[in-house]
This record gives C-alpha cells, sequence and structure tokens, in this order.
C-alpha cells in the first residue's frame, strides 16, 4: 500500500476500502454457471449442488451464489487494508448503536476470508467487511485473459435509490467516500441524477442514482448493476460476443461513459439485476487526487450504449414497480447516514 493509499492523519480510512466481492442468492444456479463461466468468461467453482464462486484472479471467491429466494444481491464484501482501518470503521458503527456481527467460520470460509463482520447497508443490502483473503495458487481456468482488480478493488456497484443523500451519507460515514462527480440523465422526461462515489483510485465504488422530483424506484432488484473491469478491449468484446450467442439479454449495448470514459455493455444476469463488463476507466492516481474537483456530466454515455431488446411491457412492469415502491418506505441506516466523525 503506497503513502497516497494509507489512511490519512484526520482519521480517514480512504484509500484503505476495497470492494472484495459480492453475494448472491439465487435458484437460476444452472443459468448462473452457464452466464459467469460460458458467457462473461469467469473461473467457476461448482462447491456443491447449491452453492458455487467465480473467480477473477488468485482470491478464492469475487462471486459467491447460494441457492435461495432473494434472486439478488445480499451482501457486498469490502476488504480493508490493516487492524487499525478496521477497528476504526467498527468503532464508527458501533458507537453510533448499528448491530455488528460475526460471520460464522463457514460463512467467512465460503466468501473466501479468513473472517467477516457484518452490519446493515442501505436497501437490505448487508455490508460485510474484512481484512485477509483466502487466496489459491489453483490455475484460472477460464474464458477471459484476466480481469483488472488490485488496488481498485473488483468493480463497482450501482443502485438506484429513493433515499440518494441518506445513501451517500452512509458511504460518508462508513468509509469516508469522495465524490467522484454527477451525471443527469433525462429518462423518459424524467431527471435522473447520479452521484459516483469513490474510496480508492478507481473512478467509483459506489454510484447511487435517482428519479428527481419524484420517489419511485423502477428496479426490482436492490442493485441496479455491478462492473467488473476486463484487461483488454478483445477481452470485452469477446465477452459480448459470447453473451448474445448464447442468447442472454443484453440491456446496453456498447458505448462510453461521459466521466469515467469506460468502453463497456450491460447484460442481464439471470438473478434480473445487470452486470457491467468495461474496459479502461480512467484512474484518480495521486496526482489527479490532488487536484480532483467534481463535475457535472450531461448523459451517462458520450457514444453507444443504446438500450436493446426493450419492449412495451418492460416498461410497464417497470412502472408497476415503480408505484409498488411508493407504499413501501427504503430501507436506510439512519445511524449512519450523517457523515464520519472526527
Amino acid at each position: 500500500m503506497n503513502d497516497f493509499l494509507r489512511p490519512n492523519t484526520d482519521g480517514s480510512v480512504f484509500g484503505a476500502v476495497h470492494l472484495g466481492y459480492i453475494a448472491v442468492q439465487s435458484q437460476r444456479l444452472t443459468d448462473w454457471d452457464r452466464f459467469g463461466a460460458s458467457a462473461i468468461g469467469m473461473h467457476v467453482d461448482r462447491l456443491d449442488a447449491d452453492t458455487m464462486r467465480f473467480r477473477l484472479d488468485d482470491r478464492s471467491c469475487r462471486f459467491l451464489i447460494e441457492r435461495g429466494p432473494a434472486e439478488d444481491v445480499t451482501a457486498l464484501g469490502w476488504q480493508i487494508d490493516d487492524h487499525e482501518t478496521f477497528d476504526r470503521i467498527i468503532a464508527r458503527v458501533a458507537d453510533r448503536g448499528v448491530p455488528i456481527d460475526e460471520g460464522t467460520a463457514d460463512e467467512a470460509a465460503l466468501r473466501g476470508v479468513e473472517r467477516l463482520w457484518r452490519f446493515p447497508g442501505p436497501k437490505g443490502i448487508g455490508t460485510e467487511i474484512f481484512t485477509t483473503a483466502v487466496t489459491t495458487p489453483e490455475p484460472l481456468r477460464m474464458l477471459s485473459s484476466g480481469w483488472v482488480t488490485g488496488e481498485a478493488g473488483m468493480g463497482h456497484v450501482a443502485i438506484v435509490s429513493r433515499e440518494p443523500e441518506s445513501m451517500r451519507g452512509y458511504y460518508h460515514t462508513v468509509f469516508d467516500s469522495r465524490l467522484s462527480d454527477y451525471i443527469d440523465e433525462n429518462v423518459s422526461g424524467l431527471m435522473m441524477k447520479i452521484r459516483f462515489l469513490r474510496v480508492n483510485e478507481r473512478h467509483h465504488s459506489i454510484a447511487i442514482a435517482n428519479l428527481r422530483g419524484v420517489k419511485i424506484d423502477p428496479i426490482r432488484t436492490r442493485v441496479q448493476h455491478i462492473n467488473i473491469q476486463s484487461a483488454t478491449l478483445d477481452d470485452m468484446l469477446a465477452s459480448f460476443q459470447r453473451v448474445t450467442d448464447l442468447g442472454f439479454r443484453m440491456a446496453w449495448s456498447v458505448g462510453q461513459h461521459t466521466n469515467d470514459r469506460e468502453l463497456s455493455y450491460y447484460c442481464v444476469t439471470p438473478s434480473g439485476f445487470e452486470l457491467e463488463v468495461g474496459w479502461n476507466p480512467i484512474v484518480i492516481t495521486p496526482e489527479r487526487e490532488a487536484t480532483w474537483e467534481p463535475s457535472t456530466y450531461q448523459g451517462i454515455s458520450i457514444w453507444g450504449h443504446t438500450t436493446v431488446g426493450q419492449t412495451v411491457l418492460d416498461k410497464f412492469a417497470q412502472f408497476r414497480r415503480a408505484l409498488e415502491t411508493v407504499r413501501t418506505p427504503e430501507i436506510t441506516v439512519p445511524e449512519l447516514s450523517g457523515g464520519p466523525s472526527r
């Protein structure tokens, strides 16, 4: 860990936090197997009839898929670089009266970590933190030549929220996230505001979107998409072709984003949330970090990212879902939504 990434002297944990793994519940393990291994090109380990894991690198687990009814992401696992930083985060959570539980040995083993602790997260997504990941010397058997992880973590997560400022406050309180930029996007006449938050050198590890002026959420799943980063452009384009050839649904064609300049496409996972496979986003190096100022971009994409195969029935289902959310308050963690303690 270089000096830029070490916790700051003011008590900040920025730079010492990295997205480590994603936990998913699904009844569609056969589809997930084909999707992850044969379409996206990840390494798959089939542990038993109810559990599989995908690898991107020498870590034993980057995606944990367990049989269950949610058809959704259930937890985000965040690696913390050192015990001092870990204790600082735990103290922030505990001092605000939020319950913290230690995961069992079996839960830790499934996630490929030595030990883990969890506490509530926005929209009911569990926040799990750990310091030591389990690595394996077993060679990767996958169609992709490689994925970008390391100091940037395994990728990013994007969430649609009816309480975006509360969610932004949560990640500020817990991880000292910094605002990278905003995007304003017109969606069928409604203005969507997206906030991009970084916790390390990756341009963003969390993106939070909301529709301005109306508290509705048209997305069934807690997470709108998960992003992983191909090592080469050829890998990204080859996976796009495999996803198409194998009959998995493409949500957005290949395009380039306005803010982080990543080339990517979006496809729909067997559980219904999207997976973005990208290549070559900008990295916020120490030199960039020193002078970074958030900007607001008009529109998500410079080019491409056109919708694929969306029907009138799809739009109606989203509208019905949005109306249903009005009746149910979104899960927040108010104790952790007020900003970091100093």
